[in-house]
């Protein structure tokens, strides 16, 4: 689907199409090259203390997280041991992927409208989470609200982390640029 050369992600054509240009009459950049865009999105599963008992299980975090990424995801590992947690350096502990591009738009999109939705008792996510450069990170409790995720072959139930940078210089700009994009803020 993402190999078609003439294929563009829904969200990338929502940007190019009436996103900018809402952005750049909102916030009167005299420049297009000054509007706020997506930079990338980082996922993130840590295993902590399932993956000092079993090896295995980083692994299965691994796999996951390709499944929900659609490419492939790394290994983290341990930088330091740790006798108190039992930690080697160089033990596999989690999983990140880095997405760019059409994968990132892709993603996304499933992110606001199929996992997003699929979340338990969900009322939006904090408006509060910038970090000041206009970079968004949020978590979840459960990688199990993606459809990739067959809910039968799950052995261990992993938290992940969603950090979407983009280019603006300001939180609220960022804000601004990601409710165009219809992520459901609570605030």
């Amino acid at each position: 689907m993402l190999d078609s050369a003439n294929y563009t992600p829904r969200l990338k054509a929502t940007y190019a199409e009436t996103i900018r240009a809402a952005m750049k009459e909102e916030f009167g950049y005299k420049n297009d090259m000054q509007i706020p865009r997506l930079e990338k999105i980082v996922l993130n599963i840590g295993c902590g203390a399932e993956a000092v008992r079993d090896s295995k299980k980083a692994k299965s975090a691994v796999e996951d997280l390709t499944l929900i990424a659609g490419q492939k995801a790394l290994t983290t590992r341990a930088k330091k041991s740790i006798a108190g947690f039992r930690v080697r350096e160089d033990m596999p502990l989690g999983a990140k992927v880095t997405l760019r591009g059409d994968r990132m738009y892709e993603f996304l999109d499933r992110l606001i409208t199929i996992a997003m939705p699929r979340i338990r008792d969900f009322r939006g996510v904090s408006g509060k989470s910038f970090d000041g450069r206009g970079n968004y990170a949020m978590g979840l409790k459960e990688h199990l609200v993606f459809p990739e995720i067959n809910f039968d072959k799950i052995d261990e139930n992993w938290g992940m982390d969603i950090v979407i940078a983009t280019t603006a210089k300001t939180d609220a700009e960022a804000k601004s640029l990601l409710k165009h994009f219809n992520m459901p803020f609570n605030s």
